[in-house]
């Protein structure tokens, strides 16, 4: 059985092994998510004191670090992320997609042409990042229940959001590392490859992005034919993270990731899926299974969990689950639970 619950320190060096598989595949399907002890071990603790409601006193805005475990063996499987205030403090920066119309009245010649425009516009939007999955999980049940699951735990804790929401998809690379927009662009002003400067992003503030990336406009013509194509373009492994973001409600604006050039989908917290169709209903026993699959999510700050089980609903409002998924849960009979269809 499957379960998402608050990432904790013993957890550590679980999570290490799998960002690390995750960055040695073709494509690091992460976001922000360290690979340094260090690093990991100040995000888990940050993770914790937001749970715990006391990161305001140290003055950071609540972020949020969950993982999957495999509930009978408690191996972590993965990790999923929330930012309630994307950028942290400090600036949240993307590109702008745009046009420019040069017109010569003279000559009777006018040209359309495509403008990057460095922006901050969605620092403040609550941004899910961080999430990775082992391989062979990738298009089963566990990854939606991963993914999905940090939408009820906002539904459950609306308050500690903001009003949009945001998500960044990890842009084109190819298969020997190379990436076209960084290549294109990024390169040239950063004495670091794509990884590392990636990585920066994930374990410092952003405002190395602003010393080191130009202030002015981008014409998109002046950049290679490759990162031209790359632009909004999400890479072919997180097409299924992508087709699950979209089914939710989110969708692709003008935005694009500073340093791949990936999209970044935006969507109106109150109106995405799950937390239009989550319910809060009471816990009731039964000794056969459901025959609905549904998301399954209790408790608050670091007693949230969530898990996938066969349901039914009663005629009291209730929900019928099995024993077992009372145990996964920490839950008993009586107790208020929210749960999602699948």
């Amino acid at each position: 059985m499957w379960l998402v619950r608050p990432a904790l320190p013993d957890d550590l060096s679980q999570i290490l092994e799998i960002a690390g598989a995750a960055g040695s595949a073709t494509a690091r399907l992460s976001s922000a998510l360290p690979k340094q002890r260090q690093a990991l071990a100040e995000k888990i603790n940050h993770s914790l004191a937001s749970l715990a409601g006391t990161s305001a006193a140290s003055g950071l805005p609540p972020r949020f670090l969950f993982v999957l475990e495999e509930a009978n063996t408690g191996r972590v499987h993965g990790t999923a992320g929330i930012d309630a205030c994307a950028g942290n403090g400090q600036p949240f920066y993307n590109y702008r997609r745009d046009a420019l119309i040069h017109a010569s009245h003279e000559l009777g010649i006018s040209s359309r042409v495509d403008v990057l425009y460095p922006s901050h516009s969605l620092t403040g939007h609550t941004l899910l990042c961080s999430f990775t999955i082992t391989p062979e999980l990738r298009n089963t049940e566990a990854f939606e229940l991963l993914s999905r699951a940090r939408l009820l735990f906002i539904a459950s804790h609306r308050d500690w959001f903001a009003q949009r929401i945001a998500v960044e998809i990890q842009g084109v690379q190819l298969t020997d590392g190379r990436v076209p927009f960084w290549d294109s662009l990024g390169r040239h002003f950063f004495d670091m490859d794509f990884e590392t400067a990636d990585q920066y992003s994930g374990m410092l503030s952003k405002t190395f992005i602003a010393e080191l990336m130009p202030p002015n406009p981008v014409y998109v013509t002046l950049l290679s034919e490759p990162a031209q194509v790359a632009l909004g373009q999400a890479h072919e492994l997180t097409r299924p993270n992508l087709e699950l973001l979209q089914r939710e409600g989110f969708q692709a604006g003008n935005y694009l990731d500073i340093f791949d050039g990936g999209p970044v989908l935006e969507a109106r917290t109150d109106a995405l899926h799950t937390l239009v169709t989550s319910q809060a209903k009471a816990l009731h026993g039964t000794h056969t299974q459901g025959s609905e699959t549904c998301l399954i999510s209790a408790g608050e700050g670091a007693q949230f969990r969530c898990t996938l089980a066969k349901a039914a609903d009663t005629l009291e409002g209730t929900l019928k689950v099995p024993v077992g998924t009372w145990e996964v849960l920490g839950k008993t009979a009586g107790d208020e639970v929210r749960v999602a269809p699948c």
